[in-house]
C-alpha cells in the first residue's frame, strides 16, 4: 500500500513496516541534493517529529516521520551518494524503514489521488 503526507513523504506499507522516502515531486523542489543525514536504528519518533535532514544546493530542509514508530533500518546509500534520491526519490532513494506503533494510523494519510491533487 502506498500512502503520501502532506509534508511530501511517501510510504509503503508491507506488514506493519513502511518504507519511507521524499516524493518525486519534493526531489525537484529541492534540487540536486548534497547531503542527507538519517535518524539511528532503534530511534522511536513520533508523527511529525524531524527524523531526517536532506541539504540541496538550494537549502537545507528537515523530513519529518510520518508516523509513529521505531527506526528499523536506513538506506546508508543515500547518504553516501545523495544523488540517489534526485534520480529514483520513490524507489533507490527511500530514507529509512518504520515499524509502526499502530498500522491503523496510515487510514489517515493521502492516497496517490489525493497526493496528486495536492501538487496539482
Amino acid at each position: 500500500m502506498l500512502k503520501f503526507t502532506q509534508e511530501h513523504e511517501w510510504l509503503k506499507i508491507e506488514g506493519d513496516v513502511a518504507t519511507v522516502g521524499i516524493t518525486t515531486h519534493a526531489a525537484e523542489q529541492l534540487g540536486d541534493l548534497v547531503f542527507v543525514e538519517l535518524p539511528e536504528v532503534g530511534a522511536t519518533f513520533s508523527k511529525n517529529g524531524e527524523a531526517a535532514t536532506v541539504e540541496s544546493v538550494k537549502a537545507a530542509s528537515d523530513v519529518y516521520c510520518p508516523l509513529d514508530g521505531e527506526i528499523v533500518e536506513i538506506n546508508q546509500a543515500i547518504v553516501d551518494d545523495p544523488s540517489l534520491v534526485n534520480s529514483d526519490p520513490q524507489g533507490a532513494g527511500w530514507f529509512f524503514k518504520l515499524k509502526l506503533a499502530n498500522t491503523a494510523d496510515a487510514d489517515a494519510l493521502l492516497d496517490e489521488a489525493a497526493y496528486k491533487e495536492l501538487v496539482a
